[in-house]
């Protein structure tokens, strides 16, 4: 009939239909943070996987190559000091917002990371590493383990000149 045509379909919230029924937003939803969860196999492949995926979040979420390879870098240094000083499982969550970068390596050691009055043979090198590239690093103790966050501005590292060996 003629005058009796239904109006637009509208679904939860009045929301505008798409022919196919799906809900056609009023706005524009705010984009989904860069997020990447994994499990982090034992042994020394842990710091491979976890550099692959870290280079494919920050390069998939615009970082510029430089500050991607000072973020690979500290996910390495993480994730191999998790790997030489804790018991697995370990997890690797990286979380990318707004230009900052939060690197978190779960694992089940309960020793906090300790700074080293030198580096030596057997490491301390990474506290200095992480804190060179404008890493902000906190520890988060739980019963069972620890996680240890990095966050990395986007363009926090210091200025290449100054990016020479750390004392």
């Amino acid at each position: 009939m003629p005058g009796t045509e239904p109006g637009p379909r509208t679904g939860v919230l009045g929301s505008p239909l798409h022919r196919s029924g799906a809900v056609m937003p009023t706005s524009a939803p705010a984009p989904p943070e860069p997020v990447c969860f994994l499990d982090l196999p034992d042994g020394p492949c842990a710091p491979a996987a976890a550099r692959r995926a870290a280079a494919g979040l920050l390069a998939g979420a615009g970082w510029p190559p430089g500050r991607v390879d000072d973020a690979v870098l500290v996910v390495s240094e993480l994730v191999a000091n998790a790997v030489r000083h804790a018991p697995g499982p370990r997890e690797l969550t990286l979380t990318e917002r707004a230009g900052t970068l939060d690197v978190a390596v779960a694992d089940r050691g309960e020793e906090l990371p300790q700074r080293w009055s030198r580096g030596g043979e057997r490491g301390g090198f990474g506290l200095p590493l992480i804190e060179r590239l404008g890493g902000r690093m906190t520890v988060v103790p739980a019963l069972g383990g620890k996680t240890v966050h990095v966050r990395l501005e986007r363009g926090g590292a210091l200025p290449a000149p100054e990016r020479g060996r750390v004392r």
